[in-house]
């Protein structure tokens, strides 16, 4: 299990190593391709919306939800609907709790279609996360930039290219002191999906 590999040597140094957990090949490039391919068919992709200042706008990405049970879940005082778990999603969920120790029950697709969809900055840090929640995230697909910058500094920044089929657990206090994003590209990119399985706690 690799590091911040793709950070260069000066950013290694400072990043919070205990935050990251890295491995770029956890899924074979073959299969990893293979998945995003049926995810792309079968997962019941929707564009959901957003408050931004006084507008209501639409989310640059799709979302599908998978969970246990097929129940709901509430997070930052949204309700969500779970889908019940697609056999290559309980699958991937299974490799990754048997290679991480960590358990999860459900899961969050993200689908960039291009360079034009993003996430913002933002943290994870619902309260039904709990206090120091550890989120394991897939890439599938084109390879994309995941930058982080400091709450408190945001001139401390670090970007670690996620390729495919790559793992990337976040744990500790990063969701605490650190804000993450998918940025905008002006290249064209072909479509990602990033698959993050978390442990939602009923509150």
């Amino acid at each position: 299990m690799s590091q911040l590999s793709l950070f260069n040597s000066d950013e290694y140094y400072q990043f919070p190593q205990e935050l990251l957990e890295y491995t770029e090949h956890f899924l074979p490039e073959k299969e990893a391709t293979e998945l995003e391919q049926t995810l792309l068919q079968k997962a019941p992709w929707k564009q959901n919306t957003q408050k931004m200042y006084d507008k209501t706008v639409l989310t640059p990405r799709l979302t599908a939800w998978f969970g246990n049970d097929k129940k709901s879940y509430h997070l930052g005082g949204n309700e969500f609907k779970v889908n019940e778990w697609l056999p290559e999603l309980s699958d991937l969920k299974d490799k990754i709790e048997k290679f991480s120790g960590y358990e999860f029950n459900s899961v969050l697709l993200n689908l960039y279609r291009d360079g034009n969809d993003s996430v913002a900055w933002h943290r994870d840090k619902e309260s039904e996360l709990g206090n120091r929640p550890v989120i394991a995230s897939v890439s599938l697909g084109q390879v994309r930039n995941f930058d982080f910058r400091n709450v408190e500094d945001h001139q401390k920044k670090y970007s670690l290219a996620l390729q495919n089929g790559s793992l990337l657990i976040m744990k500790g206090d990063l969701q605490v002191n650190w804000e993450h994003r998918i940025a905008k590209s002006t290249r064209k990119m072909k479509p990602r999906i990033n698959l993050t399985f978390r442990l939602i706690r009923e509150v």
